[in-house]
């Protein structure tokens, strides 16, 4: 199943890229409607659109599907259930691509519905504690963004129809669209992990390390980003960007900060994902859609391969993922090694590599563009961040020595891992400059003086020394102050987010249930309820019954008053 999975996942993402590429260059796009039924003259019609942006992002997901399942052929190994895990990423690509061909809401909900229950069904893949509340608080996040989707069908009735393609030039000034337009931006937020949605995506990494490869570069995440590209006419008319640019700013730098003191290994590589989606969120806040879906593509490319090259130094170090016991990887698994330098250095936006053209063309339109000293530095900061994860994830793999065990076993032997790898390297190196040419056959016209031209790559540099002095500085040590450790306790926690969005938010109503439980429903209420009164009407009678047995003279009385009554009735 792996191999045929594979070889028809491959030729389809060739082909649906060289059709997308084909529509780019001649400016096609074909919408299609295809009737189900018909009942009682009520036409039940499922729409597509086929356009260069939707066939190149269906052929990417595809592509890093195919590879991603041929990689979990070796890696999921002595896995029981395997053709079930197959299933079911088959199941996570379907409903990815009725996502993202689909400009029908009803279609876009079994899209969007399909991606949360099958990302829930992957989080809690490993039956443990940890993944059962991992998969829990994903679930309930995305669901917010379920039930504004589902919201806003209701609401498109006001319009007759569910297809907002045809209501953008008609409707657009309307209060009913604007109402609409907000719940499409919340639940873009929830499924791109915008603040304050932000702690389910390092929760998701319990999953299985290929599907993380997936769902975590190239589609469920992915896909708010592509939906506010879908609904992008709204969001220059309703003039949200500005709150867009605020939070993608604000994801962005609480996740590369939160990514500086951590050392799980997946949840640096999750929280870089955090980080560049909100890079994608606020450029696409300013209008530029092309720009933002060419980030989301060229990330796609090497967080997928930064994913592939965690499982695989997780595979052998027998499960761990402390980025401390990794060291000196570079002389046993060279291959791993430089997958995940070029992976990383391209997430830096080191030239001439996949994340390049992409960052440093956003970078360079922030400084053309008209915004605030707050976003400016917000950006650039977060730039640097990134470098200084990066090079400190690179200093704890590539230098000192090897702290995991005095007998282990490295290698790269794999073919099915090896062979991934090497096919995302090759696009992680060349698909940025490819994909430039393409998208911008005409590149933007950028004049910026000096200091602004240099300002990125002083960034990254800046970034990258910052990163070293992490790695080689005891936080722990008595050079710090207490409050400098809670300090860096908050900012590692994406402040206090993940318990924002579980224990915070559910400490109010479980505190006040358990409460009225305990002193009404368990006391006064069964005092003054079913329990008192059962007890007062089974004193009552046993009180009657008492006096009527221990006291016969007035039984009799009452005896000889009824017998009058009844000889009254009767003779009169």
């Amino acid at each position: 199943m792996c191999s045929l999975s594979f070889f028809s996942l491959f030729f389809s993402s060739t082909l649906l890229f060289v059709l997308g590429i084909y529509y780019l260059l001649f400016d096609y796009s074909i919408f299609v409607e295809w009737e189900l039924f018909d009942l009682n003259g009520c036409m039940v019609v499922m729409t597509f659109i086929f356009d260069w942006m939707s066939l190149v992002f269906l052929s990417f997901v595809l592509y890093i599907s195919s590879l991603v399942i041929y990689y979990s052929e070796d890696y999921m190994t002595g896995e029981m259930n395997m053709n079930r895990f197959f299933m079911i990423v088959l199941m996570f690509i379907l409903s990815m691509g009725l996502l993202i061909l689909c400009p029908n809401l009803m279609s876009i909900l079994l899209g969007w519905d399909g991606l949360g229950l099958v990302s829930y069904c992957l989080v809690i893949y490993y039956q443990n504690v940890k993944s059962y509340s991992a998969g829990m608080l994903t679930a309930l996040s995305n669901r917010i963004g379920d039930v504004a989707i589902l919201i806003s069908i209701a609401w498109m009735l006001n319009f007759g129809g569910w297809n907002y393609i045809y209501y953008y030039d008609f409707v657009c000034d309307s209060f009913e669209m604007k109402v609409f337009s907000l719940l499409i931006f919340l639940a873009a937020m929830t499924k791109s992990a915008q603040i304050p949605f932000s702690s389910w995506l390092p929760a998701a990494m319990a999953a299985p390390t290929p599907v993380s490869a997936l769902v975590h570069s190239s589609s469920l995440v992915a896909a708010g980003v592509y939906l506010l590209i879908r609904f992008s006419p709204m969001l220059v008319v309703y003039n949200c960007g500005w709150f867009l640019l605020l939070i993608g700013c604000l994801t962005m730098f609480v996740a590369g900060f939160g990514a500086n003191f951590e050392f799980d290994l997946k949840s640096i590589v999750a929280l870089s994902t955090l980080s560049q989606l909100g890079l994608m969120m606020s450029i696409l806040s300013m209008g530029y859609l092309n720009l933002a879906f060419f980030h989301l593509l060229s990330h796609a490319l090497f967080e997928a391969l930064l994913f592939l090259c965690a499982g695989s130094m997780i595979h052998n170090l027998k499960d761990s993922q402390d980025i401390r016991f990794v060291g000196s990887i570079v002389h046993f698994v060279p291959l791993t090694s430089v997958c995940l330098n070029v992976s990383g250095l391209s997430l830096c936006g080191i030239p001439f590599l996949a994340g390049f053209y992409s960052k440093d063309l956003i970078l360079e339109m922030v400084c053309l563009s008209w915004i605030d000293c707050l976003v400016f530095f917000l950006y650039f900061f977060s730039t640097g961040l990134t470098a200084s994860y990066s090079f400190r994830l690179f200093y704890y793999s590539m230098s000192g020595d090897n702290n995991f065990s005095s007998c282990f076993s490295f290698d790269d032997s794999s073919y099915f891992v090896s062979f991934g790898m090497l096919s995302l390297l090759f696009v992680a190196v060349f698909g940025g400059s490819l994909l430039s040419w393409l998208i911008f056959p005409i590149p933007y016209m950028i004049v910026l003086p000096y200091y602004l031209s240099f300002l990125t790559i002083l960034t990254v540099v800046l970034g990258a020394y910052l990163g070293y002095y992490f790695s080689n500085t005891d936080f722990s040590s008595d050079l710090f102050s207490l409050n400098f450790l809670s300090l860096l306790g908050f900012s590692g926690s994406m402040w206090f987010l993940p318990y924002l969005s579980t224990g915070f938010v559910g400490y109010l109503p479980l505190s006040m249930g358990y409460y009225s439980s305990k002193s009404f429903d368990s006391c006064w209420g069964e005092l003054f309820g079913g329990q008192g009164l059962y007890s007062l009407f089974v004193y009552l009678i046993d009180y009657i019954q008492n006096l009527y047995d221990s006291n016969f003279e007035l039984y009799l009385l009452t005896f000889v008053f009824w017998m009058f009554v009844l000889l009254m009735l009767f003779f009169l």
